[in-house]
């Protein structure tokens, strides 16, 4: 009985270490958005619809990869992450418009201490 509890101990406590350690840039693996229309972020165009959303590294660089739910089209986007003062109380897309057309500039999502910026 007292191993069951000892390797239940050491489980948990590899699990917290491990979960840190996959946070260190403040925000999580995955997410999940919803555009209504069609937007560009970076040189990627993606059409109206959801995805999820995955944060991964490529060396240095961060990069987004949003899979549209319910497709196989897959868009990769190169990203810059910047520090917030405190964990986003909600979730927020900033974009602009040129020539008629939405760019996407900035990505927050709830409870993350970052941003995305493109």
């Amino acid at each position: 009985m007292r191993f069951v509890k000892l390797l239940s101990v050491l489980f948990f406590a590899l699990t917290v270490v491990t979960m840190a350690a996959e946070n260190k840039l403040g925000i999580r693996d995955v997410n999940h958005v919803k555009f209504d229309s069609t937007i560009r972020i970076g040189i990627a165009v993606l059409p109206a619809g959801e995805y999820t959303v995955r944060h991964t590294m490529q060396g240095e660089e961060h990069v987004m990869v949003f899979s549209r739910n319910g497709s196989k089209d897959e868009f990769k986007v190169k990203c810059t992450l910047v520090s917030l003062e405190k964990k986003a109380p909600q979730s927020q897309t900033i974009y602009s418009v040129e020539a008629n057309e939405r760019v996407l500039r900035e990505m927050v999502f709830r409870g993350d201490t970052a941003k995305h910026v493109f």
